[in-house]
């Protein structure tokens, strides 16, 4: 059985449909790219996996297990699950990388301070900052303040990570850092769902690529397959858009 099978998921913001009957299946240790326009619905998807906007419709699985998001208990267990890294840092900015990295495990999670510490320092250094462990938000680099935002998220111990868009904040330069930082977690072989506009990435790291417009799910494939051959005339209109730029 697939890791996450997502079936016929539909969500509104207010009255304005925003996904509409999402089928997609996600296999453990795969990633999985998800790209289209603005306003495609690639950002809903992941906060409505999350619990962070409810579904009106359809099912989600992981690991065989149906997600009640109508449950708060349910809720929470989900967010065990997953861990999602968004755009923007939304680090303490009175607190250090290391502290950054601790203060959900250790306050939410009531797990042993000095375990969490360790383990948060080995997260710190795998995505190249040991030397930044003891520095504030603002002594950071964007790139650097995206890799700690990586961490943070890794130290929940999630079945699933969820990256949207998290290179589009960046100036260029910064890009390569945090995007290192994913082929390094894409080799330890852990499931990530990625939005992202950085396409010669996606062809390079996804196993599987998600075209989404008007908050459907298009085309699914292989990445030579959609930047290649894509099936349908939606897709390739949007490939061939974006990679003249």
């Amino acid at each position: 059985m697939p890791h996450l099978v997502i079936e016929k998921l539909s969500a509104d913001y207010g009255a304005t449909p925003v996904l509409i009957d999402v089928d997609l299946a996600v296999e453990r240790g795969e990633i999985v790219a998800i790209i289209g326009p603005s306003g495609s619905g690639k950002s809903t998807l992941l906060r409505v996996l999350t619990g962070l906007l409810k579904p009106r419709a359809g099912h989600v699985h992981v690991a065989g297990t149906e997600v009640n998001y109508a449950s708060a208990e349910a809720l929470r267990k989900v967010r065990d699950r997953f861990a999602i890294v968004f755009q923007q840092f939304n680090l303490f900015q009175n607190m250090t990388a290391l502290r950054n990295v601790t203060i959900a495990p250790t306050i939410v999670k009531k797990r042993n301070a000095a375990e969490v510490e360790r383990e948060a320092r080995e997260l710190l250094t795998k995505v190249g900052l040991a030397h930044r462990i003891d520095a504030y938000p603002d002594e950071m680099s964007g790139g650097q303040q995206q890799r700690v935002a990586i961490a943070r998220a890794l130290a929940l111990k999630p079945d699933i990570l969820l990256l949207d868009e998290v290179t589009s904040a960046l100036d260029p330069e910064l890009v390569a850092e945090v995007l290192d930082t994913i082929r390094l977690l894409a080799q330890d072989g852990m499931t990530m769902l990625i939005v992202s506009h950085e396409m010669a990435f996606v062809r390079e790291v996804a196993s599987k690529v998600v075209f989404m417009a008007d908050g459907r799910v298009v085309e699914v494939g292989p990445p030579a397959q959609i930047f290649d051959a894509p099936e349908t005339t939606r897709c390739a209109d949007f490939v061939r858009r974006i990679l003249r730029h």
